[in-house]
């Protein structure tokens, strides 16, 4: 069997609130997400629609297999797709905007910071940190990608991106940077840990995508599936 006589590769999330909700999508389409084995095992088949193989995995790991093709269509968030690639348009299609999963991406300073109001305001406290110190003013995030294309857009660029591997809000007051670039739907941990987000610093507005993969060998029993799945 050649690939383009297989089914659609469907990527789903596995697990927690974004799993719950991609099942009520599923759900408003009179298609039923049936685990295969205990609530915990990774194996599911989807009822109500035919031509799907459905694939249970992280929303990281859908994001790179959309990517690289190895998937027809998946759900996961655009923020990840996004920190990925910077030509996600040429690589896969956000067929839908679910409605759900919702983060933005934004550039957050300490609170106590009231002269910077804008991102042209971070960029003098940058620029003369450099100039007063040599040193390079720290941005903590796990969006590396994101925030080095956006704040150079901005001309924010006396600066250094710091991996953040724990709780990005808390960088600026343990002092492993400055600045921060996360992601936050209330804004409630910013503001809990002291910090602000810049008006214009909202990098992204996230939310969970059906998304189909350019990548990937489509048949005509695919996009028929894929058509099934957009309603």
């Amino acid at each position: 069997m050649s690939a383009l006589d297989g089914p659609l590769i469907l990527g789903l999330p596995s697990k927690g609130r974004l799993k719950e909700q991609c099942e009520a999508w599923l759900a408003a389409r009179a298609i039923t997400l049936v685990q295969v084995g205990d609530a915990r095992a990774y194996t599911a088949r989807l009822d109500g629609v035919d031509g799907v193989d459905l694939r249970l995995m992280s929303a990281s790991d859908i994001a790179r297999g959309l990517l690289a093709g190895d998937l027809h269509a998946g759900v996961t968030g655009e923020d990840l797709l996004r920190e990925m690639t910077p030509n996600l348009d040429s690589l896969a299609t956000i067929e839908a905007r679910l409605g759900f999963g919702f983060a933005d991406v934004v550039v957050a300073v300490p609170d106590g910071w009231i002269d910077v109001k804008s991102l042209a305001d971070l960029a003098e406290v940058t620029a003369e940190m450099r100039r007063a110190s040599g040193n390079r003013f720290r941005i903590a995030t796990k969006y590396k990608q994101l925030a080095s294309r956006f704040l150079s857009a901005h001309g924010v660029v006396d600066l250094r991106i710091v991996d953040s591997a724990g709780a990005t809000e808390g960088a600026p007051a343990s002092g492993t940077a400055e600045a921060i670039v996360d992601i936050t739907t209330t804004g409630d941990t910013l503001r809990a840990n002291g910090l602000k987000i810049i008006p214009d610093g909202v990098i992204l507005k996230s939310q969970a995508c059906l998304v189909s993969s350019a990548g990937a060998a489509w048949s005509d029993q695919n996009r028929a599936a894929l058509a099934a799945l957009r309603g």
